[in-house]
C-alpha cells in the first residue's frame, strides 16, 4: 500500500487534500500517471498542511469581510415608490435585480441568487429579505414599498 495526498477529487477514492492509502499499481499507474495525487513523503504533508492553514485564514478572512458587510447592510432601509390601486393593490412587483441596484447605488454589492425565499414584493410597507452573504452569515434587508401620489 501506498500513501498519497490527492490534487483532484477522485470518485471512490476520495477528496482533494486528503491523504489515502491506495495500492502501489493503482497509485503509480493511474493516480500519480495523471497528477490526480502525488506521493505523501514529510515534504508534502508539510506542504499540504500549509496550504489547509492558508486556506482556513482565507475562508475566515472572507468569513468576516461578510460579517461587516452584514453589519452595514441591516442598518440601510430600502424605499421604493410604486403605483398602487384601490385597497394597497401595487400594480408592479419590486423584483430582486430592482434591489440589488438600489444597493449598488449605495455601494453594496450583492448577488441576486444569494437572495433566500425570495418573491417579487407586491404589498405596500415593509417586507424582510434575507441574503446569504457568506456560509452561515444571512442578513435581514429592510424594504418598504410606499404608494406613489
Amino acid at each position: 500500500m501506498m500513501k498519497v495526498i490527492l490534487l483532484k477529487d477522485v470518485k471512490k477514492v476520495g477528496k482533494k487534500g486528503e491523504i489515502v492509502d491506495v495500492s502501489d499499481g493503482y497509485a503509480r499507474n493511474f493516480l500519480l500517471a495523471r497528477k490526480f495525487a502525488v506521493v505523501a513523503t514529510e515534504t508534502s504533508v508539510k506542504v499540504l498542511e500549509r496550504q489547509n492553514a492558508d486556506d482556513l485564514a482565507k475562508v475566515e478572512a472572507k468569513k468576516q469581510a461578510a460579517i461587516e458587510l452584514k453589519n452595514e447592510i441591516e442598518k440601510e432601509k430600502l424605499r421604493f415608490t410604486v403605483k398602487a390601486g384601490d385597497g394597497g393593490r401595487v400594480f408592479n412587483s419590486v423584483s430582486s435585480k430592482q434591489i440589488v441596484g438600489a444597493l449598488l447605488k449605495k455601494g453594496f454589492k450583492v448577488d441576486k441568487r444569494k437572495f433566500i425565499d425570495y418573491y417579487p414584493i407586491q404589498t405596500l410597507g415593509f417586507t424582510d429579505v434575507k441574503i446569504e452573504l457568506f456560509k452561515d452569515v444571512v442578513c435581514i434587508l429592510k424594504v418598504q414599498l410606499v404608494e406613489a401620489k
